[in-house]
């Protein structure tokens, strides 16, 4: 029961970890490119109006869901030292955790919440902005490149079970 409860839980996480990767991942590549290259206030309009409606979507379950299983898969990988796929799991469970979920919360919702305080059609704004565009995406590209570790790891764990 033990082994089908723990493969529910990778199978969860590599999804989550992946769709994650996918969304972070668009950011990164074309959408803060986009929004930037229409001008601050429209750029700050946009941002703002996805920030909003982003909590209200499912993202927010499975943002939540897949870093509570993921740091459930680093505690069960610790508990299980030394079994196939223990190592993949502790790691994939701390750097989704660390790289996703910390980074988020003391980077980039705190990003958010400047640029959602600011006049977009003001100079402030149009620093707010400058600073978001660099500051935000770079660690967007970190939230990036945690979750598709994490997803090949978990995938490899389950290649190990």
């Amino acid at each position: 029961m033990t082994g089908f409860v723990i493969a529910g839980l990778l199978w969860f996480s590599a999804a989550g970890c992946g769709l994650l990767a996918g969304l972070y991942f668009a950011f990164s590549a074309f959408i803060m490119t986009s929004l930037d290259r229409i001008g601050p206030a429209a750029g700050i309009a946009a941002m703002n109006a996805i920030n909003v409606d982003i909590v209200k979507s499912l993202f927010m379950p499975l943002y939540f869901g897949t870093t509570v299983t993921s740091g459930a898969l680093a505690v069960v990988g610790l508990l299980r030292w030394g079994e196939p796929g223990s190592l993949r799991l502790l790691a994939g469970g701390v750097i989704f955790v660390v790289g996703m979920f910390v980074v988020t919360m003391l980077f980039n919702v705190p990003l958010n919440n400047a640029l959602a305080a600011v006049d977009p059609a003001s100079s402030e704004g149009a620093a707010v902005w400058a600073r978001y565009c660099r500051d935000w995406t770079m660690w967007n590209h970190v939230r990036t490149v945690a979750c598709t570790v994490a997803t090949i790891l978990f995938i490899a764990a389950l290649g190990a079970r």
